[in-house]
């Protein structure tokens, strides 16, 4: 089960904490706008997505060649709670990286 240590120490990795706010704003992305988004490549963003998957805060499902991510709605709730706080606080920040990731390679 997921502890409050466990999910700061997720949440202090920039690329994480961006990738769960993305996640959070649209609901469910492709990996190649989340890379896009982030400006990262695509297997930095694999091993990312390997460390929220093993933590149980995302979850994905695959479309043909692409995998699709979204959080997971069997995280605990204080969990949650602690990802929409600051979601509020970056929203305006979110909406930016997601302006970035609008011309995906999908």
């Amino acid at each position: 089960m997921l502890q409050p240590v466990q999910l700061f120490k997720i949440l202090s990795d920039e690329t994480r904490l961006a990738i769960i706010m993305l996640l959070r704003e649209s609901g469910e992305l492709c990996v190649c706008d989340i890379c896009g988004a982030v400006a990262e490549s695509q297997p930095k963003i694999s091993r990312h997505m390997a460390i929220l998957r093993e933590a149980q805060l995302v979850i994905d499902r695959r479309e043909g060649k692409w995998i699709h991510y979204r959080l997971s709605p069997h995280m605990p709730a204080w969990a949650a709670e602690t990802i929409t706080t600051t979601w509020h606080c970056l929203r305006d920040d979110v909406c930016g990286w997601l302006a970035k990731s609008t011309t995906s390679s999908c």
